[in-house]
């Protein structure tokens, strides 16, 4: 399984703005830019982008955890806040707040799954992944 997503950006970093496009073009030519990114212009940035793929990733997992131990959640809600030191360009965390509704279920129960599935989640996994990059200058 392959996703793609495009990334377009024209001008200097703080003059310059960009757009990001993905495959299922849920984004299309979303625009994102430094204030963005640095600051709380109203267009996206990679950073928020992340927490959003993390905070959903992790509640499928769980949803998946759970089931496989004969549990199905009334509803599971998730936020991730990505921390970064803009000094050193450099994200510094996620962190994952989770509320949810799950008949039956004892409290350790809960919390055993939810930790497996912090674990297991596949964003959870890549962001301490190697980092590839074929480069073209046109």
């Amino acid at each position: 399984m392959k996703r793609i997503a495009n990334a377009v950006w024209n001008g200097s970093l703080k003059a310059g703005s960009g757009k990001i496009t993905t495959q299922s073009a849920v984004l299309s030519n979303t625009k994102y830019d430094f204030n963005s990114r640095f600051g709380y212009d109203k267009s996206t940035n990679p950073e928020e982008l992340l927490a959003a793929a993390h905070a959903g990733c992790f509640a499928m997992t769980l949803s998946l955890i759970l089931g496989k131990a004969g549990y199905t959640a009334d509803s599971l809600e998730v936020t991730s806040m990505v921390t970064k030191d803009p000094d050193k360009l450099e994200l510094t965390g996620s962190h994952l707040t989770l509320k949810a509704k799950i008949p039956n279920i004892s409290k350790n129960k809960f919390m055993e799954c939810a930790n497996v599935a912090e674990h297991n989640c596949p964003i959870s996994k890549a962001l301490s992944l190697k980092i590839t990059l074929d480069a073209e200058l046109e």
